[in-house]
């Protein structure tokens, strides 16, 4: 089946093709090839990128639709792919690969225009991917594409710690309670930010057991809520850190009562730390952040397509990852 355009060859590469769960093994080859090759073009020889967790790869894929796109090389196998996700007005790809032997050829500008062009017939009015910010050809390739840098995405992490009251988790509700909780999760992401959606991710989420969904209560009801994925990034390895997805509060200065109870999860679920990705344009909850002992472990550079910037939240934080 054809995922975003009709029939084609692109140099010995026919696509796309929507992407399904026997393509997992494929995906992980391209993956790691393709991002270790980067390694060492930047001077980092010794890197080899390791596969991703194939339940992570199964997120990936049902979260996108049909925007998870695979192209194919002669011998049937999979030789790029491209991560299409729209969450409501919010779109962005990754991750995005293309083999190794197959590129210079101009098959990457390809696989990006065509995730961009999927994006906007989809309705997205933000539109964007995160890069290396030390890989200057990276940049510029992007840029050719009419994507403008911007913020920064930074991953810091908290170590887990208990909390005098255990984290309320959307898990833990009743099936009616819970669709009510989701409702206002979405209500309170679409005041804040009109048109996002994260309630796919969040059952998602719940659906293939990877986390679960910290909420924050306050006395006007839903005030805060954090997707987590506990399930290990890497194929093989054990849980040690609880990766938060999404980020959304409604004032800045409930930000360490959400990280508490993010700390209190992570202890409760088997993982040592917290990994946070906050976009740099929220100074000050990053400030906050510092603050409360968080350590910057790596940064990002989210570009965007021209006239598909990304809207900031006044008053209150979104933080929303562009990686799975």
């Amino acid at each position: 089946m054809v995922a975003a355009r009709s029939w084609r060859q692109l140099r010995h590469l026919d696509g796309p093709f929507r992407a399904h769960r026997g393509d997992i093994p494929g995906l992980n080859h391209v993956f790691s090839d393709a991002f270790t090759e980067r390694y060492r073009r930047d001077g980092m020889v010794g890197v080899r990128v390791p596969y991703l967790n194939p339940a992570i790869w199964r997120y990936a894929l049902e979260d996108a639709g049909s925007g998870a796109m695979i192209w194919r090389g002669e011998r049937d196998e999979v030789a790029a792919f491209n991560m299409a996700h729209r969450s409501g007005a919010e779109g962005w790809m990754g991750p995005l690969a293309v083999r190794p032997e197959s590129q210079g050829a101009g098959i990457g500008k390809d696989v990006v225009r065509t995730g961009i062009e999927w994006l906007r017939r989809e309705g997205a009015r933000v539109i964007g991917l995160e890069t290396m910010p030390r890989t200057m050809d990276n940049i510029g390739f992007y840029s050719g594409l009419g994507l403008v840098p911007g913020r920064l995405t930074l991953t810091l992490t908290f170590d887990a710690a208990p909390a005098e009251r255990s984290a309320l988790l959307l898990s833990r509700l009743s099936a009616s309670v819970r669709d009510g909780m989701i409702a206002e999760c979405r209500a309170l992401l679409d005041r804040l930010l009109a048109g996002y959606d994260f309630t796919r991710e969040l059952t998602l989420t719940e659906e293939l057991a990877l986390g679960d969904t910290v909420i924050l209560e306050g006395r006007e009801g839903v005030i805060g809520f954090a997707l987590c994925h506990t399930a290990p990034l890497v194929e093989g390895r054990a849980r040690e850190e609880l990766r938060v997805l999404k980020l959304v509060l409604a004032r800045e200065d409930d930000l360490e009562a959400l990280v508490r109870a993010l700390a209190d999860y992570a202890r409760r679920s088997g993982t040592r730390r917290v990994a946070l990705r906050a976009q740099s344009e929220y100074v000050r909850a990053y400030e906050r952040l510092i603050a409360l002992g968080a350590r910057v472990r790596w940064t990002d550079l989210r570009m965007t397509v021209t006239g598909a910037p990304e809207p900031h939240a006044p008053g209150g934080i979104v933080w929303s990852n562009w990686e799975v």
